[in-house]
């Protein structure tokens, strides 16, 4: 009658050093697996994905759908060589296992994209495309989607920074000068509330162009949440600041320079965030309706054609850039608010 030994599977240290050797090893390829287990379910959903592809036919003619199989083979690929490399791949490795969860819910959601499109219909087509008709207008209509989103970046920009600039002035002279406030405050509470798209009339009936039209509506969208939290910023400085600069021989030219600018810098940012998001849903406005260009201009254009493929993507085109212009204000901020990460939370 045989015995249980632990010893036949546990290896025990016969010595101080032994034990420290075997502390110190790595762990195996099946415990590094088990630790990124999300990252693995991620590479079996894409692998999913891509088998869904190609394992039945698609109810209608579209050309990319192998190519769109073989891009999921070689992303999840690239995810289950990433959990597996673990923290050899350092900040990479790190970021991965972060979105590992976004990772799987991304291929779960493709496939079941894909089933109830392309195989089944069990969404209306045309009005619900499969993913592979979106790839295709960005391979097949590449040129004009980047025209869109050239000339629509342009007019936002000038817009935004038209808006920014006048909202931060007019804010910052509100709430240093009395005087300059009683004049002002009252337009502001009458043009304030009323949505920039309201103006549409007007912007296009006194501007000589559309394009000029279109810029005052964004500038008039970014510049009043932009002068409003300026505003409240300068008003919401401690007079101690000014009495400690006073002190010290300071002029007013510094104390609005140096002390009352500096000190607001979170409330204009919080202004900024606003004002970008009120000058994007304006921006799709303008286009559709007075500028012959620019990503709204072009899903107008897919509308009229019944092109529901072209109009999701430039969708989903818009949404990467107003998130793009999102992340590069917040770094803005964090650089240049770096001194005030002690004392104002974000």
């Amino acid at each position: 009658m045989s015995t249980y030994s632990a010893s036949k599977t546990v290896p025990f240290p016969q010595s101080v050093e032994e034990g420290a050797a075997l502390a110190g090893r790595p762990l195996s390829l099946p415990a590094a697996f088990l630790a990124g287990g999300t990252g693995v379910l991620a590479s079996v959903a894409w692998v999913g994905f891509g088998l869904s592809c190609l394992l039945w036919e698609d109810l209608g003619d579209w050309s990319r759908t192998h190519a769109l199989a073989v891009a999921a083979f070689i992303i999840a690929g690239g995810i289950l060589a990433a959990t597996a490399s673990g923290k050899l791949l350092g900040r990479f490795g790190t970021g991965l296992q972060a979105r590992a969860p976004w990772l799987l819910a991304l291929g779960l959601f493709l496939t079941l994209w894909e089933a109830a499109t392309a195989k089944f219909a069990w969404l209306p087509l045309p009005f619900f495309p499969p993913p592979q008709a979106i790839i295709e207008v960005y391979t097949d209509d590449l040129p004009k989607l980047l025209d869109s989103v050239f000339a629509s970046v342009k007019l936002q920009l000038g817009g935004y920074a038209i808006g920014a600039a006048v909202g931060f002035l007019t804010g910052v002279s509100i709430g240093w000068s009395r005087s300059i406030g009683y004049w002002v405050h009252p337009v502001l509470r009458f043009i304030g509330p009323l949505p920039a798209t309201a103006w549409l009339p007007f912007a296009f009936f006194t501007f000589p162009s559309s394009w000029s039209a279109s810029t005052f509506l964004i500038a008039l969208a970014t510049g009043f949440p932009v002068t409003v939290l300026t505003w409240s910023g300068v008003a919401s400085v401690s007079n101690a600041y000014y009495d400690v600069a006073r002190t010290l021989g300071a002029k007013p030219s510094f104390l609005v320079l140096k002390v009352a600018i500096p000190a607001a810098l979170p409330h204009v940012f919080v202004g900024l965030f606003m004002g970008l998001g009120s000058s994007f849903a304006v921006l799709v406005v303008a286009e559709m309706i007075g500028v012959k260009a620019g990503l709204g201009w072009y899903l107008q254009w897919a509308q009229g054609w019944a092109a529901y493929s072209n109009m999701y993507a430039a969708l989903i085109v818009m949404s990467l850039l107003c998130s793009g212009a999102i992340t590069l204000l917040f770094r803005t901020r964090d650089r240049l608010l770096v001194w005030q990460k002690g004392v104002v939370k974000w």
